[in-house]
């Protein structure tokens, strides 16, 4: 389970937001992210706000959730009215420990609530062993867009240190399965520098996702984070730290496979085939567009106003059960801390980030070092190079 909510000031018992928030609601853009927390099993690695079904005990129910979820979304149409949703992302956990029909259920309120734009995006995650063909079928039907299956690796040896269920074929036959089922994108996620983990593992895993036929990709060094499963271990010398060089070299082995595949980096740790398969959902966060959250520990932003909900999910669904809004605590962003973000967000992008929104010296010495890209700096605009990429956290500090 994730670690505690950060403190804030007061969400009101209504969630009613200051006019100024709400005034411009949607103009760049307005998302809706779902957030189902349900596991069947704890990853070794993982610190997200999820739970089995141990760790509930009763008083949250699977069963009941898509009504909570219904519920929340009942208070955020009193609260604002952003016009048509541009993308939906369910995300977890484990979406699909759902019923494809709740899933439904949850998008088509979301439809009759605010609307869906023309063409909106909807995604779920999904764990490869968690969905089948006619479960895909279902999902097809009821809207859903797009899915992202949890691969991580194909190594069966990297899939017991991480604590994945799914056997190493698994998330190349689900995506096969997605694919036939009528989806327009499919995405596979991969982890790489796991312990135990080859160069010949994860170049494994490449060629896997590319012969899959997908037409995105998600790569991430592992991170272990403070109060997981890996990290004790690691504290008691069972495994070994991940090492920084090591992962470099996996991004690199990432860079050079996708990109002689057809696939082309938008972000620093995604790829796509062709502009279409952008995740359009993550492009909103990363742009400064407005997004509610649905769910327990879900967080959200309407005009500079980001808010978070209570953690666990029965204190969510007793707080909605009272006809209150779940939300935690709130803070409202000042134009530096607007900046901030947007600058740390924006340098990962390969559309990069105007010279004008950055430290001019900061982007000089990153230039001189050979992170950035000489002709987009030309046009005024901050791009990484490769290595750029691989130093991206610096070069964010250096232009900030």
């Amino acid at each position: 389970m994730a670690g505690a909510l950060p403190d804030g000031e007061p969400v009101p018992r209504d969630g009613s937001l200051p006019d100024e928030a709400t005034r411009q609601v949607g103009k760049n853009g307005f998302a809706v992210y779902v957030h189902v927390p349900f596991c069947a099993s704890r990853c070794g690695y993982c610190d997200f706000n999820t739970y089995t079904a141990s760790e509930l005990g009763g008083g949250a129910s699977r069963d009941e959730y898509a009504e909570t979820v219904l519920a929340e979304l009942a208070v955020a149409a009193r609260v604002i009215e952003p016009g048509p949703v541009d993308t939906v992302f369910v995300g977890g956990g484990t979406p699909t420990l759902l019923s494809a029909g709740d899933l439904g259920r949850v998008l088509d309120g979301i439809d009759r609530t605010w609307g869906l734009a023309p063409g909106a995006e909807v995604t779920t995650e999904a764990n490869p062993e968690s969905v089948g063909p006619a479960y895909l079928r279902s999902l097809r039907k009821a809207g859903f867009t797009r899915i992202s299956l949890g691969m991580q690796s194909t190594a069966q040896n990297v899939l017991r240190v991480l604590d994945r269920k799914h056997t190493a074929g698994r998330a190349t036959q689900a995506a096969a399965e997605a694919r036939e089922a009528g989806f327009e994108h499919v995405n596979l996620d991969l982890i790489y520098g796991t312990p135990g983990e080859s160069a010949d593992d994860f170049a494994g895993s490449l060629r896997a996702v590319i012969d899959a036929g997908v037409d995105h990709v998600s790569a991430y060094a592992l991170i272990v984070e403070d109060g997981t499963r890996m990290a004790t271990r690691m504290r008691r010398g069972e495994l070994p730290f991940p090492s920084d060089d090591v992962a470099a070299d996996r991004y690199l082995a990432a860079e050079q496979a996708l990109t002689a595949a057809g696939f082309q980096w938008y972000e620093v740790s995604n790829w796509a085939r062709g502009d279409d398969a952008r995740c359009r959902h993550n492009l909103l966060y990363w742009t400064g567009a407005d997004w509610w959250g649905l769910g327990p520990g879900a967080h959200s932003h309407v005009g500079g106003v980001r808010w978070w909900n209570v953690k666990h999910p029965t204190a969510y669904a007793k707080r909605l059960a009272a006809g209150e809004s779940p939300g935690h605590a709130r803070e409202v962003l000042t134009g530096a801390d607007r900046h901030m973000e947007d600058v740390m967000l924006r340098v990962r992008l390969r559309d990069g980030i105007a010279l004008d929104r950055v430290d001019a010296a900061g982007a000089a010495r990153a230039l001189a070092e050979g992170l950035l890209e000489p002709r987009a700096y030309e046009d005024g605009r901050l791009v990484l190079t490769l290595r750029g990429r691989l130093l991206a956290d610096a070069v964010i500090r250096d232009v900030l």
